[in-house]
């Protein structure tokens, strides 16, 4: 199960932290993601850690603004957002694939669990 929150109403230029729990599984063998769905789109990958080692991967409109870590301690996984723009506004959903590493992480079928989605509002 993955429990996600922090969402909320945030000004452009400003920062959110979302947080993912994990629980059911061994949350240090599962590489860990963040997606995103905004008003009548389609979900789209944010970024991604993996279990261990190697850098993460973030989506181009993100990089540099946006930074994925995890706690390994706390089976949790995080997304600071900074410098958020209307654009971000989004229901952010963290996913978790406990299959070993290997093809395509930006699509939703590499992942094997997913959570609710929290609500992220940039604007002003």
């Amino acid at each position: 199960q993955l429990q996600a929150s922090g969402g909320g109403l945030v000004q452009p230029g400003g920062s959110l932290r979302l947080s993912c729990v994990a629980s059911g599984f061994t949350f240090s063998s599962a590489a860990m993601a963040w997606f995103r769905r905004a008003p009548g789109g389609e979900r789209e990958f944010v970024a991604v850690i993996k279990r261990v080692g190697g850098p993460p991967y973030y989506t181009h409109s993100v990089k540099g603004r946006f930074t994925i870590g995890r706690d390994n301690a706390k089976n949790m996984v995080y997304l600071q957002m900074n410098d958020l723009k209307a654009e971000d506004t989004a229901v952010y959903y963290c996913a978790a694939r406990l299959r070993s590493w290997g093809g395509d992480y930006w699509l939703e079928p590499f992942y094997d669990y997913w959570g609710r989605g929290t609500l992220v509002t940039v604007s002003s």
